[in-house]
Parts: structure tokens; sequence; C-alpha cells
């Protein structure tokens, strides 16, 4: 029922959704986002870092169906969404009412979302000269020329949240200056350093902390040796659709680095795990080749494509 009312709605709101949102959208992803704060960092200088606290557990629900009133004029799609809104949950065998909030997992629940946070992208479309606003779902940066500009759009942002009825984290939502810090949007890291022949500073995105250490903890528990009735030929099965997809996700930043680590990661695990499964170190040498020997024919896929010739050599 949510999908078929979602295919019904959704043309009639995407006409009128900007381009500064790219969250669950036809045709749009968070690829596209990432590239385009990158862009704008080459000519700006700072960075309003929005957290919305607890977004879709707070969006109020009379708000919302006062900005579905304003495009959709069929009765019983705006009672199916009330209803949905105010399903309730069970827990522990007991009903508790939803006053307020979006069912996270519902179908319809993101494009909801982005109806709700429409108001802040049309505000931004009609202020431009507050900075350009890249928003994703729940996630949005601004990016302005001047702390002043930054300034001046966070207390803007506040405003429109209140009237909205929602509240920023205030341990998270921040001013950052791209000359001496740097933010994470989206699983990268943004960074301004290294200088051009002019002198200025130039934009660099790379994985984060956080998706570098999610990473390799997905990989510690594929290839942990709690598992140890699974070979390394299944080991490599579970590891390469993980390798394959966090490779092209964050290709199109500047991840060189990041990745070369994770292969040498990905091969010290694996290498771990067949050197305390034989336990005779004085063989060491004589193990250590029939592994690489193995690992150049075992069809495991690499972060960093040129890391097949490392890896795939055998001494």
């Amino acid at each position: 029922m949510q999908q078929a009312c979602k295919i019904v709605i959704e043309p009639v709101f995407e006409a009128n959704f900007q381009d500064s949102s790219y969250g669950f959208r036809p045709k749009r992803d968070a690829k596209q986002a990432t590239e385009k704060v990158k862009k704008e960092l080459y000519k700006n200088w700072y960075v309003v870092d929005a957290d919305i606290q607890g977004y879709f557990d707070n969006i109020n629900h009379e708000i919302l169906l006062g900005l579905l009133n304003r495009r959709v004029s069929d009765r019983r799609v705006i009672k199916l969404c009330r209803q949905w809104l105010q399903a309730g949950v069970i827990e522990n065998g007991k009903y508790y009412p939803t006053e307020k909030g979006s069912p996270q997992g519902g179908v319809i629940s993101p494009l909801l979302a982005n109806i709700y946070l429409h108001v802040l992208d049309s505000y931004w479309e009609n202020h431009k000269e507050l900075g350009v606003i890249v928003r994703y779902a729940d996630d949005a940066v601004i990016v302005c020329r001047t702390r002043k500009d930054a300034e001046l759009a966070f207390e803007h942002l506040k405003r429109i949240m209140t009237k909205l009825k929602l509240t920023l984290n205030p341990q998270k939502t921040k001013i950052v200056d791209m000359n001496k810090e740097s933010f994470d949007f989206l699983g990268f890291r943004y960074q301004k350093f290294g200088k051009t022949k002019c002198g200025r500073k130039l934009p660099y995105m790379m994985p984060s902390k956080k998706a570098m250490k999610k990473v390799k903890d997905a990989i510690r528990v594929i290839t942990s040796r709690k598992s140890a009735y699974e070979g390394l030929e299944q080991k490599v099965e579970k590891l390469n659709p993980l390798i394959r997809g966090w490779r092209n996700y964050f290709q199109h930043g500047n991840s060189t680095k990041r990745f070369k680590q994770l292969d040498e990661y990905v091969w010290m695990k694996l290498w771990r795990r067949v050197y305390y499964r034989q336990k005779q170190k004085k063989y060491r040498e004589h193990v250590l080749y029939g592994f690489r020997k193995w690992y150049a024919n075992s069809g495991i896929e690499y972060f960093y494509y040129p890391n097949k010739k490392r890896y795939g050599t055998v001494f």
C-alpha cells in the first residue's frame, strides 16, 4: 500500500524538490552530494556542519500533513498518510501511540522526510547569499565564503529548525574553518592542505576515521579465528562483496592511501590466520611462500587495483 501511494505522489513532489537535496531521490545519490561539496570548497572557506538531533523521531505530524495538503488534494491519500504516521508501536506486548516522528523502515518514510525538509531547501534557494547548502536526508552542510556568512547562515538555520520544531545537535553542529579544521560528510573526511603555484590550498576528500574503523571491524569479523570451520576460500567469498562495495563508493575521492592500508590489512589478517593455524615457526618461510602462492591465485578483490601486481607476485 505504501509503495503504491509513493508511486502516485512522488512525481508530484519531485517536480518541486530543489537541486540541493540528494537523499532518496530518483537519479540522485550520495556520490553526487559528496562531489558537490568538494566542488564548492574550491572557492569557499567556511562550512556549517549541521546535525539534526533525532530527525526521524521528531517530525511534527501536523506540519507534515499541512505540507502534504499543499500539493495533494485527495483526502483519502492524506488520511492514509495520517494513519501511517500515527500507527504506533508495540513494545513488550504493549501498544504505544506515536505523537510525532516518521516510521523508520517504511517505504514512504524517506519521501515524507524529504517533503518535511523541503522547507529548508526552498528557503535557501531564495536566499543564495547565505551560502550553498547540500543535503542528504537529515545530513546537511552549508558552504560559505567567509566566517561572517557562515555565522549568518547558522542563525538562519536555527530559525528554520525552530519553525519546523526540530533541534540541532549542539555537540555536532559547528562552524568549520577549512584553513585549520576538517569535517565529515557521508563517510568522507574533507580537508584543505597542500598549495598550488598561486599559493592556495585545495580541498581533498578521503574515507573518514569512522568509515575506516567500520570496514576494518567488518574485515576482522570475517577473518577471525573464531570461525575456524571456514576455509580461506569461504573467507574470500565473504570479503569480495565488502571490498567491491566499499571501493566503488570511495574510489571517486582521494582514497589511494587508505586503499593501500586496507589491502595490507586484509593480507595480514589472512596471513595470520594461516600462520597461527600452522603453529610451526621454524617452517615460517615455507608457509609464507605457500600462502603468497595461494593469495596470488585466490581471486580476492583489491581496494587499490595496482596492488594486484604487488600481492600477485610470488617471490
